[in-house]
Order: C-alpha cells, then sequence, then structure tokens
C-alpha cells in the first residue's frame, strides 16, 4: 500500500498547484501531512518529518542560494556578466553558443555541487541569451545538462563519492568511464534537445540581469571578470584537487576544505566580489548593500518551495517507502546494472531526491556489488544515471528551475523533466554498451 499512497499523493499535489493553483509551498506541506498519515505514520512523526525535511534542505541551501543571488546581482550590475558573455560570443560565435554553455556547464560541474553551480553560472546564462538574442532555454539546457550528468555521475559530487566508497570501486576508473558516458548524454540532452525548445518562452529573474547594456569601458576587464564569476569554482576545486594529494592530517588542506566548503566559497566570492567589482570602482558601500538586499527578495519563494519540495521527501523516507519498492524490484531476475539502474529510478520518481535515491539504491545493491559477478564502476553509473530519471514536482531542482526561469509548470516538464529523462536513459545506453565492451 506503501506506493499506492505515494502515487495518491503525488496526483493530490498535481491537483492542488495546477487545478486549485494552490502556492506549491503550501501544496508540498498540505501533501506530506496527507501521505505521512495516509502510509501510517503518527500525526506527531508526520510533523517531525516535515520539520527535519526542512531544515536539512534549506540547511546550507539557505545560505549558498542567498550569497549567489548576491553574488549573480554583483557580477550582473557591474558589467561582468555582459563582458563573459561577449567574450564567449567573440570566441564561440552564436552559432555554437551551445556547445560554449556545454564546456562552461561541464568543466564548473565537476568540482561543484549542483546547486552552487546553478546559481554561479545563471546570471551568466541569463546575460549570454540576452546579448545575443537567442532564446533563453537553447542557451540554458545545454549548461544545465552537464551540470546534471556531473552531479549524477562523476565524483567527488556525494552520491557518486560515496558509492564508489559503499561499493569500494576505484574512483579514478568511475570518473573516467563516467566521463566517456557523460558525453552523448551531455549532446543529446543539451545542444540537440535545446534546438527543440526555441518556442517556449521563459525569463531570467530581473535582478539577475542589466538594465542597460554598458559600454567597453564601463564594464570591467575580462580576467576581473572571470575570477569573481568562478571564485567558487576555483576555491572548491582546489580542495577537491587536495584530497588527492594532501592527508588529512596537512595543514595546507585544512585550510582548503575551510575554504573550499561550499557556503564558505559562495561568501567569500561575494566579498571578493564587492571590492573587485564594486568599491574598487567607485561605488558607495551603501549602494552596494542596498542591491545585494534587493536580491534576496527574488529567492524568496524559490527557498520556500524547495523546503516544501523537502518537507514531502522526507515524509516519504521516513514512511518506509524507499525499503517497500526496493523490496519489490529486487525480486527481479534482470541484468544487474539494468536493476540497478531501475531501482534508483522508481525510488527517485517518488522520492525526488537523486542523492537519496542513489544511495538507498547502493544500500540494496551491496551484497551484488561486493560479490564480484558486475563491475563496481559500471554499477555505480548505472545507479547514478537512474537517480537522475524523471526529475518532477517532489524534486527540489524542479521547482527552483521553474522559478529562475519564470516558467509555467507545464513548460517546466515538458523542457526540465524531459531532459533529466533523456540524460538518465542515455546514461543506462552508455553502461551498458561499456558493458559489452570490457
Amino acid at each position: 500500500m506503501s506506493i499506492f499512497w505515494v502515487v495518491i499523493g503525488i496526483l493530490f499535489l498535481v491537483l492542488l498547484i495546477i487545478v486549485l493553483k494552490y502556492n506549491p509551498f503550501i501544496a508540498f506541506v498540505i501533501t506530506s501531512l496527507f501521505v505521512g498519515v495516509a502510509e501510517g505514520m503518527k500525526a506527531i512523526d508526520v510533523i517531525t518529518s516535515i520539520q527535519q525535511g526542512i531544515g536539512d534542505t534549506l540547511g546550507s541551501l539557505v545560505l549558498i542560494l542567498g550569497f549567489g543571488a548576491m553574488l549573480g546581482k554583483m557580477v550582473a550590475d557591474s558589467g561582468a556578466a555582459q563582458r563573459i558573455s561577449t567574450k564567449l560570443t567573440d570566441l564561440f560565435g552564436i552559432g555554437n553558443i551551445q556547445w560554449a554553455m556545454v564546456l562552461t556547464g561541464f568543466m564548473v560541474g565537476i568540482p561543484m555541487f549542483y546547486n552552487v553551480g546553478f546559481v554561479v553560472l545563471i546570471p551568466l546564462v541569463f546575460t549570454v541569451a540576452a546579448s545575443t538574442g537567442l532564446p533563453l532555454l537553447y542557451v540554458a539546457i545545454p549548461l544545465l545538462a552537464s551540470l546534471s550528468v556531473t552531479h549524477g555521475f562523476l565524483p567527488p559530487h556525494p552520491s557518486p563519492i560515496a558509492i564508489c566508497t559503499m561499493f569500494g570501486a576505484d574512483i579514478g576508473k568511475t570518473i573516467g568511464f563516467g566521463i566517456i558516458i557523460s558525453i552523448p548524454a551531455i549532446i543529446v540532452a543539451g545542444p540537440f534537445f535545446g534546438k527543440t525548445l526555441k518556442k517556449i518562452k521563459a525569463s531570467p529573474i530581473k535582478e539577475f540581469v542589466s538594465s542597460r547594456a554598458m559600454s567597453d569601458d564601463e564594464m570591467p576587464g575580462i580576467g576581473i571578470s572571470v575570477l569573481t564569476t568562478l571564485m567558487p569554482v576555483i576555491l572548491i576545486g582546489a580542495y577537491s584537487v587536495s584530497t588527492i594529494f594532501l592527508t588529512e592530517e596537512n595543514r595546507l588542506r585544512s585550510v582548503l576544505e575551510f575554504i573550499g566548503d561550499p557556503v564558505m566559497a559562495m561568501l567569500i566570492s561575494l566579498i571578493l566580489s564587492v571590492y573587485l567589482l564594486g568599491t574598487r570602482r567607485g561605488k558607495s558601500m551603501t549602494d552596494i548593500m542596498n542591491s545585494l538586499g534587493n536580491s534576496i527578495g527574488s529567492i524568496t519563494m524559490v527557498l520556500l518551495i524547495i523546503a516544501g519540495a523537502g518537507a514531502f521527501k522526507q515524509v516519504l523516507v521516513s514512511s518506509g517507502v524507499s525499503d517497500d519498492i526496493a523490496a519489490l524490484l529486487t525480486k527481479s531476475s534482470m541484468s544487474p546494472l539494468l536493476l540497478a539502474w531501475l531501482i534508483a529510478a522508481v525510488i527517485r520518481i517518488c522520492i525526488g531526491s537523486a542523492t537519496v535515491a542513489g544511495l538507498t539504491t547502493a544500500g540494496i545493491l551491496l551484497p551484488l556489488a561486493t560479490g564480484g559477478t558486475v563491475n563496481k564502476e559500471l554499477l555505480v553509473l548505472s545507479i547514478g544515471a537512474g537517480s537522475l530519471m524523471l526529475s518532477h514536482i517532489n524534486d527540489s531542482g524542479f521547482w527552483m528551475y521553474k522559478e529562475y526561469f519564470n516558467l509555467s509548470v507545464k513548460d517546466t516538464f515538458k523542457t526540465w523533466t524531459v531532459m533529466e529523462t533523456i540524460v538518465s536513459v542515455i546514461g543506462l545506453l552508455g553502461v551498458l554498451v561499456a558493458d559489452l565492451l570490457i
């Protein structure tokens, strides 16, 4: 009955949001209460689970999104985003701008958590689209596909690295296989699929776009623009590299761990931008702080909606739905790699969290991974691909994308959900082909 109530809950959520026009945050809380009680949880446990889900989801994310919104505002207002977009257009040409976005998303996505990469790069996407006159989603989807693939497939992202550790898989091989499999997934879900979205209207959060085009003299240099925009990437990437070459006791690694934490990286980057893009260029601190304060208003509802999705996810986890799904699917006699993908995909569809889906599946299949009958690295990648399947209304990423691009729920399904599904399916096909060849 657990899965039945999950399905009913999702349909109820859709009814509240799309038909009855409830605010998504309120709809999530109501649905979480309904599903929790229907699953047999005590009322007080449901409330506790909702609070835990909101807290766990917003814990560091509220700081990352808050600092990210401020950094995006600085990058937009100073002309740094316009400078970078102009340079990208000059280097790649308007006709190849999608490939510039793919490359940017992949390079940034490898060392950086998805949410951080999204927040850092979205202002750049907005500016590139505005300066080139290209449809917003045509520019955005290739970059987001790259970020999504690196999040699901490649260490050091939380789920892949944790699964590698659990299975005893070789991290280097996992990254190598993952990059090879990532290429067709990104190409199909990014540039190819993006070309079909030119007619879907999307608009950026107004605070992330400069109100006017700046002259060349008004904009900061390309070096300063790139440095301030990608400083979070540099700091987080530096720590990731240090874990390979330095021991845990090394003092430099400790320092890099501190400044490479996503929250600290965003804060340091923001402070640097205030100086390099603000006071150093003659802006008063009062004007800068007023501008940064205004930027927060644009993400308030985003945060609440993400919190609601987190509450729903936690209720589903606490009610034991993951275990019921796993018990049902593990009775199958299909290929281990296909089974891993399917379990992760079903849990992802029901719960919404890619990380939860990946780690839950890994726990279920741990005996299979340690039995020596399947390639551990490909098993990690199969789970990663499944964990990205069919992102919809119970996924915080779905709502973050919707709100940042001012899309309807319908258009979010037609763009974001389809893109994530393509990534997942192509990833699975890549794993199966690799299994035949090695």
